[in-house]
């Protein structure tokens, strides 16, 4: 108690005297009306935190949860006010300093969480979990060492008390529900990938959705968040920032906004300076770029923005209008030519040049080179001549990879009929060129619909049992890509894909074995498929996977194994002695990660049968678990403590809780 007075000494009232004396802290029990101040302070603070709005999506539950539960406490502390108001009793105000210390705690994590870096908080979620755990104790204490009776507590402020105290228990006890799909897109996203078929922007397209950093707006709070974050030197590990600034990067990218350009703040900073030297009318100045307009459009919201920068941001595959968020009904822009004269007329006044900027007068981009290509393509899909059809199919799996527009382009042109159609009855390097092109085109949120509705799914997996190495392992790729949508994983499943996806994972290349890994993890997050892929005997080829570390693919194998041993009819297999050596090995071999991965599943296997724990110990788990409690990640941390936990209440170890 010395060393949290020592901390909290040097805060002082209006009235010069410490927190700590002012609620009595002097050990004779006299308190003073500067107690009072304090219950004002800590009500003043619930006030505060409950007014933040927008928490971060990965921590928002928790968050809304926190602040409920601290509202709970204002009709204690109001009573406390009230019946302690008279500063000439004496009153034993001490024990408010643990509450006071919590309280605080929870401030600076719910700032965190309301105004951080939205990758980083997602980076380390565990840890943030951890924080609130750690908030959620504090709570609890100082909540169990209030001495009601002696404050005059009436019965009434008790009971609420005695809830929050309730719930407070069960929000420690309770396990986290991770977003397992965010977390494998994360996995995904650092690792090394030398893959050339486009997946990554896949990828990197949900995560942004995911996060809500897919709008200008959004990136651009992001970026000043991430800047305070790389400035908080000594503070996080670099790696990690490194990461964080990889990772914004490709949302920028993604999103067609020029590095520097809007979100580059010095580049802004001189472009608002000269706009306000200037005095350049605001409705000259394209909301995306921020700069005068050369070539100014009309987009169907009505809304004007430069040509290049509007098709930049279309071409990146957006569909929405940038400045208004609304769903663009046709993708055609048209010049504004009054507002070009305008414009021109002005830097004419007042001696201003425009930047030097290719003007072009089509209104349309359906009408444009590409546009044209791609319908000729499309008829020659139609074609009699097998030569000319073959080089159809293979320009439009180029095209396909080139760029979102083309993608879009090649959908709304009528080409996924034509070549869903086609892959059913051409030869196998048709057929390669065939399940490609669809994959590319998956990319596309709305053309993975359009894909699934032509019939495409059972087309796939019969390339998938019988098609060339290539177009087996793009065919998981594709699956993969589709199966993003829960209707197309039921699809799939229903359709019998998951039997050559454990097949691929079973005897393909490197590659085609993760492309199944992949795709097997997305279908499983279905609880039907769980039971579809472990009747198509998916766990031998996993425990391979865990016993061939050349493969490099441990991480993938535990994460689907996890989801595998929620099932009855997973676990009794996964319980078996030699998979349980194989995950005790990783325990005490593998890298943090995998370690934190092996760990889980021994837990969750260990929650449904305590045979499990006894066969891990038997295998030496009791020492590396004890280990990880010491040094491993955060995640890792807890699940090897809960572990412990478990195997102390089977009665098979003590339990000493570590931290």
């Amino acid at each position: 108690m010395e060393g949290e007075g020592s901390r909290i000494e040097g805060k002082e009232n209006n009235n010069n005297t410490s927190i700590l004396s002012s609620c009595g802290g002097n050990g004779n029990g006299n308190g003073n009306g500067n107690g009072v101040d304090v219950v004002k302070e800590m009500m003043e603070l619930i006030e505060k935190v409950g007014s933040y709005v927008g928490f971060r999506k990965t921590q928002r539950k928790e968050c809304l949860n926190l602040v409920r539960r601290l509202k709970l406490l204002m009709p204690l502390l109001e009573e406390i006010k009230e019946l302690h108001a008279d500063a000439s009793h004496p009153h034993p105000l001490s024990p408010l300093l643990h509450l006071h210390t919590a309280l605080l705690a929870s401030k600076k994590l719910l700032k965190t969480c309301n105004s951080g870096s939205k990758i980083f908080l997602a980076l380390e979620s565990e840890a943030l979990m951890t924080r609130f755990h750690a908030i959620y104790d504090k709570l609890n204490q100082a909540l169990h060492d209030m001495p009601y009776e002696k404050l005059g507590i009436s019965e009434e402020v008790r009971e609420q008390v005695e809830l929050m105290h309730m719930q407070l228990s069960r929000a420690k006890r309770r396990t986290e529900t991770q977003d397992m799909e965010l977390a494998m897109d994360m996995m995904v996203v650092f690792s090394k990938n030398d893959d050339d078929r486009n997946a990554d922007s896949a990828i990197i397209e949900r995560l942004a959705k995911k996060l809500e950093l897919h709008t200008m707006a959004e990136l651009k709070t992001e970026t000043v968040a991430v800047r305070k974050l790389a400035k908080a030197k000594g503070k996080h590990n670099k790696d990690t920032i490194q990461q964080v600034v990889d990772l914004l990067g490709k949302f920028k990218q993604i999103a067609g906004i020029d590095e520097n350009s809007v979100l580059d703040g010095p580049a802004l900073l001189r472009c608002l300076e000269k706009s306000k030297s200037l005095l350049i009318p605001h409705e000259f100045l394209c909301p995306i770029s921020l700069e005068i307009m050369a070539d100014p459009v009309i987009i169907a919201t009505g809304q004007t923005y430069e040509r290049e920068s509007i098709q930049r941001w279309l071409n990146s595959g957006h569909r929405t209008c940038p400045k208004t968020g609304q769903k663009l009904n046709y993708l055609t822009v048209a010049p504004n030519f009054a507002l070009r004269n305008l414009i021109q007329q002005w830097c004419e006044k007042n001696n201003y040049d425009l930047p030097k900027k290719e003007i072009s007068d089509d209104p349309d981009i359906a009408s444009s080179p590409l546009a044209e290509e791609i319908s000729s393509l499309i008829q020659n899909l139609y074609s009699s001549h097998i030569n000319v059809q073959g080089d159809a199919i293979v320009r439009i799996r180029m095209l396909s990879k080139e760029s979102p527009d083309s993608r879009v382009l090649i959908a709304n042109s009528g080409g996924i009929p034509p070549l869903v159609y086609l892959l059913s009855c051409t030869d196998s390097e048709s057929q390669q060129h065939i399940v490609t092109a669809l994959l590319n085109l998956s990319l596309d949120e709305a053309n993975k619909r359009l894909i699934a509705r032509e019939g495409a799914i059972p087309a796939i997996i019969q390339v998938l049992r019988s098609g060339t190495q290539e177009a087996k392992e793009n065919s998981a790729a594709a699956l993969f890509s589709l199966s993003i949508l829960d209707e197309n994983k039921v699809l799939v499943g229903c359709s019998n894909g998951i039997p050559p996806l454990v097949d691929l994972l079973r005897n393909g290349t490197n590659r085609g074995k993760k492309d199944a890994a992949t795709a097997l993890f997305s279908l499983v997050l279905n609880q039907a498929n769980r039971s579809r892929a472990i009747k198509a005997g998916i766990i031998p080829p996993l425990l391979h996977l865990l016993e061939d570390k050349s493969l490099d693919m441990v991480d993938e194998a535990l994460s689907i194994l996890l989801l595998i041993a929620s099932h009855p009819e997973g676990r009794n297999e996964i319980g078996r002695l030699s998979f349980i050596q194989t995950l005790v090995e990783i325990v005490r071999d593998g890298t943090p990660k995998n370690k934190e991965c092996a760990t889980a599943v021994i837990l969750e296997l260990g929650s449904n049968n305590s045979s499990c724990l006894l066969a891990a110990l038997q295998y030496g788990v009791y020492d590396h678990l004890v280990e990880i409690t010491r040094c491993g990640t955060t995640r890792a941390q807890r699940k090897a403590n809960s572990l412990l936990h478990l195997m102390s209440k089977n009665e098979h170890i003590p339990f000493v809780p570590r931290k």
